[in-house]
């Protein structure tokens, strides 16, 4: 046992957390397999090793992210006073241009093509890693006698605001997604419960008023742009972007989803019928490996609806080895957290595993039909390439903040090597003193 645990932590101080490599690598063979098997779509358009290769390609560049990510320590002058800032800059600059001009993606405005290269990106991923970053700082930054201050609390939650509100276009599920983040980053932060519940009380306000205010101007719009579209021949129908009908329509759904049992499939919910027959026809085992039968006729099951078709091919038993591949992700940072000498380490690698682990969990809700229709990709498995690399970056920083947290504990170096700017190396609130061996 004496020799596993030192095999482990040498693998720990070299490489990162073991347990997080073997959950991406994992993660990485399953997006290979099931994002090509669910293409048969992009297969007919494109032929046959067009998704395969795309795939690949975006693995890749994420996986030296990955590798290059987590040989660089956490408190690196240059990755917390430059790099991260730039992110921000970048982040709220790309949400605000596809706020105004974005690019229609599967019914929402969500994405702006580089020129010259031709590359889609969708700033509301940019935008989950971004508001990581700048919440661990921002906390960190504000600890109060093992507490986050209400300085710090206020500015964090106008941050998740911001972010949420540009990014409202793009789905309501991300804005969601970005408040389940924060919240688990206010509780490995220190802050008192009742703060807590206070700012989902703030949310909850503003986000009903934002909320009323985005029908009315959506319905505005959609009159404004019925009587051009009536007036002007030739309009380009695809610039008109009315949700309004479509989110009721969703929320109708699911609030009533016993009738789709009785109800004929049509562009409404072809969806969520093709999602449940492919859960269905998978049952406890699946129909194997490339053998799915609804992935023709599923819409976005290679991005979307990819868990229904994992589902369909493994069964339930495949379905759930999935789930708890991501919660297993989230348990090695909580308790890799826990043993941080300082709160930004913590936040960092709890923001970066609840980012994925949320993400995944809100994926497999919309699939299964406990939350509404929305678009939200599984994280490294579904196909989408800013997706998967900032699901590669997030990992990255993950084995990042293990590799440096576990060198510093067999040094016993409590400074945690290099110093942090000040103001950033407030003591971590949530840490449990490690009596026996790392493991």
């Amino acid at each position: 046992m004496g020799e596993k645990v030192s095999r482990y932590k040498e693998i720990s101080r070299r490489y990162g957390d073991p347990w997080i490599w073997g959950i991406y690598l994992t993660l990485v063979v399953l997006s290979i397999v099931e994002s090509y098997s669910a293409s048969s779509r992009d297969v007919a358009l494109n032929g046959v090793y067009s998704p395969i290769i795309k795939q690949v390609i975006y693995l890749g560049i994420g996986a030296g992210f990955v590798v290059g990510l987590s040989r660089v320590n956490y408190n690196n002058k240059l990755l917390l006073l430059v790099l991260i800032p730039l992110l921000w800059v970048i982040t709220f600059v790309s949400l605000v241009y596809v706020f105004v001009f974005g690019e229609v993606v599967n019914g929402a405005q969500r994405a702006f093509t580089i020129p010259v290269i031709g590359l889609s990106v969708q700033p509301s991923e940019l935008a989950k890693l971004s508001a990581v970053t700048a919440l661990a700082y921002i906390m960190a930054k504000n600890q109060q006698d093992r507490d986050v201050s209400n300085k710090g609390i206020a500015i964090s939650s106008l941050v998740v605001a911001v972010f949420g509100a540009l990014m409202i276009n793009s789905g309501l599920t991300n804005t969601l997604l970005l408040m389940s983040i924060s919240g688990s980053m206010f509780i490995v932060g220190g802050a008192k419960w009742k703060k807590i519940l206070a700012v989902i009380l703030i949310y909850a306000v503003v986000g009903g008023v934002f909320w009323l205010w985005k029908e009315a101007s959506d319905q505005r719009k959609a009159n404004r742009d019925k009587f051009l579209t009536s007036q002007v021949e030739n309009v380009d129908k695809t610039k008109v972007v009315d949700r309004t009908d479509m989110r009721k329509g969703r929320v109708y759904n699911w609030l009533h989803r016993n009738s789709l049992i009785n109800d004929s499939i049509n562009s409404d919910n072809s969806q969520e019928m093709f999602s449940i027959m492919a859960q269905a026809h998978g049952g406890l085992t699946g129909v194997g490996i490339g053998n799915s039968r609804e992935c023709s006729r599923l819409p976005l099951a290679f991005s979307d609806y990819i868990f229904s078709i994992i589902v369909e091919e493994i069964g339930l038993i495949g379905g759930v080895f999935v789930l708890i591949l991501y919660l297993w992700l989230l348990s090695r940072a909580a308790m890799i957290a826990r043993r941080c000498h300082r709160v930004l380490p913590a936040l960092l690698i709890i923001g970066m595993a609840s980012m994925i682990t949320f993400q995944a969990l809100f994926h497999m809700a919309i699939n299964t039909g406990v939350f509404p229709v929305s678009g939200q990709p599984l994280p490294l498995i579904s196909k989408g390439g800013t997706s998967i690399l900032v699901t590669s970056v997030g990992i990255g920083v993950m084995l990042s903040v293990s590799r440096t947290i576990s060198n510093i504990t067999n040094n016993k170096n409590k400074d945690e090597g290099i110093k942090l700017p000040s103001g950033l190396d407030a003591a971590n609130p949530t840490e449990i003193p490690v009596k026996n061996e790392w493991k």
